[in-house]
Parts: structure tokens; C-alpha cells; sequence
């Protein structure tokens, strides 16, 4: 396939070495001085699943692809969703490996539900240097499937190029259930790295820190049962286990943000939760003090 890769920060660049690794075209669309050393230096990857080291081509506008991977911060993706609609057609899938639960509904304005493919990723992978992606841990898994539920040729033939690449890949049959679960999982999560700046092993071993974590989860849970998420009766249980499973020194990478002065996803993460409660009268005070002991840092330093 011919992969175009929108937003080559940890996720897109990770995503994207590897794709390359087993054969796939990949054009990777990057701007500033990370495009720059990526055309002069190539792109780096340090992993415990396999350093790498790639040339690759970089632009720095879309051009056509079978599949294109948007992995832009989330405060990027209207405009990242108009800047590739020209080169979408019908034999284009997009998929967005994005945070949030409201990416899809950018892309499907922008270039049509028929061509956008639900998709999760967990991972922790950042820009460690312009140039290089440093991949925390082993854990890189892949998610796919219809927005409108089950699977297709397309899901699986999505599914197989990241299995080929060494990615743990899954097929949903139910990517609204699928989405939200990252979303409950990650706003706990990024909240709460980012409210102590600290990572997760610390913040689970304190009982006051894993108090507010778990609440800001249950909090989050709620919310998606109300906008219609079927969420498992175990689903609450199994994510406190995920979150005890975690390597200890894993960051959010809002927190990661947050220590660099950069901007942050506060809006579409603890801010989402928190105006999505509202429409159903649900009290979400976990939430509501994370977006206030944030909000003055959202637009970075």
C-alpha cells in the first residue's frame, strides 16, 4: 500500500518507520525541525521492540494514498481533515490513531463517512529529538474497524499490513464501544500524570492519587453510558487492572506536553468529559478540578 502519514510525531512516526520496515510506500508529512532532520538524517526509532534507523520522504502537503493515518495533535485535526479532503477518493481510507471521541466526526465532514475506518492505538511514543522517536515499553496495538460496526475487506487488510509491521492488532466489531474505552482509560490517565507530574506507578501506589484516578475513571465511564457507549458490566474493573498493569514509568503524553510548555488536549480529554456530563446532568468533580488546575497551562508557556 501507499501509506500517507499525517502528523509524524511519536504515534504517525512510529507508526509509520515501521510500515516502511515491511515494504509499504510511506510519505510522511511533517513541517519545522523535525521534517528537516528526518530529510537530512532520516528518521530514528529507539524501541525495545527494535531500534531502526530509515530514509524517508517527507512533504509538507498530502498527496494521494490508499491509506492515509492522521495522527495530529487533536487541536489540529480540522485543519488537518481539509488539508487532505483533495486528495481523498474512493479507493482512500482514513484512519485517525488520534486520542478523543470526536475525531471521526471531523473526518467524516471533511471527506465523507463512506472513506473513514475507526481506529485506537495504545502506545507511548514521542519525539525524543528532531529526527527520533523514543518508543516507551513494548506495548504498540492497533485497534480497526467500521464505524458503523463489524469488519470488512478494507479493516482486514489494514489489520494485516500492521500485523506484517510486528504491531499487535485488533478488529472491533463495535468501534463506538472501542473508541470510548480508550477515552475513559485516557482521561483518568492523562489527568492525573498531568495534575501530579508524575508517572503512573507513583500515582496508583498513593492512596489519595489512586483514589482520585479511579474516580476520575468511574466519572468518565458514566458519561460514555449516557451518550449511548455499550460499555461491559467488567469494562470498569478490567481498566483499574490495565492501569495497575502499565509500566510504572509510563507518562500521558498531555503531561509529557505539559513539562515542555507545550499546548495541551485538555479540552477534548478531561474538557470533554466535563461538557458531555453537563447535557446529561452528570456531576463529574474529578474532571472539573483536573480542567481547572490545567486550564491556565492549555495554550502552553
Amino acid at each position: 500500500m501507499k501509506i500517507l502519514v499525517f502528523g509524524s510525531g511519536g504515534v504517525g512516526g512510529y507508526y509509520g518507520a515501521r510500515l516502511q520496515q515491511v515494504g509499504h510506500e510511506v510519505v510522511f508529512v511533517a513541517r519545522g525541525a523535525h521534517a528537516a532532520a528526518m530529510r537530512s538524517k532520516g528518521l530514528q526509532i529507539q524501541s525495545a521492540a527494535g531500534d531502526a534507523q530509515l530514509q524517508v520522504k517527507v512533504v509538507e502537503k498530502p498527496e494521494p494514498a490508499d491509506l492515509i493515518l492522521v495522527a495530529v495533535k487533536l487541536w489540529d485535526t480540522e485543519a488537518t481533515a481539509k488539508a487532505i479532503a483533495p486528495v481523498v477518493n474512493v479507493k482512500t481510507s482514513v484512519i485517525s490513531l488520534q486520542n478523543g471521541v470526536d475525531k471521526d466526526d471531523v473526518l467524516t465532514a471533511a471527506v465523507g463517512a463512506e472513506q473513514v475506518v475507526g481506529g485506537v492505538t495504545h502506545i507511548g511514543a514521542v519525539i525524543a529529538e528532531p529526527g527520533v522517536i523514543a518508543h516507551t515499553g513494548k506495548l504498540a496495538r492497533v485497534t480497526v474497524g467500521e464505524l458503523t460496526g463489524g469488519t470488512s475487506e478494507r479493516v482486514e487488510r489494514i489489520a494485516a499490513a500492521f500485523k506484517e509491521a510486528g504491531v499487535e492488532v485488533k478488529v472491533s466489531d463495535d468501534m463506538r464501544r472501542t473508541t470510548w474505552e480508550k477515552f475513559c482509560f485516557l482521561t483518568a490517565f492523562s489527568g492525573l500524570t498531568s495534575l501530579t507530574r508524575r508517572p503512573i506507578g507513583q500515582i496508583r501506589e498513593n492512596p489519595s492519587t489512586r483514589a482520585l484516578l479511579l474516580a476520575a475513571l468511574h466519572e468518565a465511564i458514566l458519561v460514555a453510558r449516557a451518550e449511548g457507549a455499550t460499555l461491559l458490566e467488567t469494562f470498569e474493573q478490567q481498566t483499574v487492572t490495565q492501569f495497575d498493569g502499565v509500566a510504572p514509568a509510563m507518562m500521558s503524553s498531555m503531561s509529557q506536553d505539559l513539562l515542555l510548555g507545550s499546548r495541551l488536549e485538555l479540552p477534548w480529554l478531561s474538557g470533554a468529559v466535563v461538557r458531555r456530563a453537563a447535557k446529561h446532568g452528570i456531576p463529574v468533580p474529578s474532571h472539573r478540578a483536573i480542567q481547572a488546575a490545567l486550564i491556565l497551562y492549555e495554550q502552553g508557556a
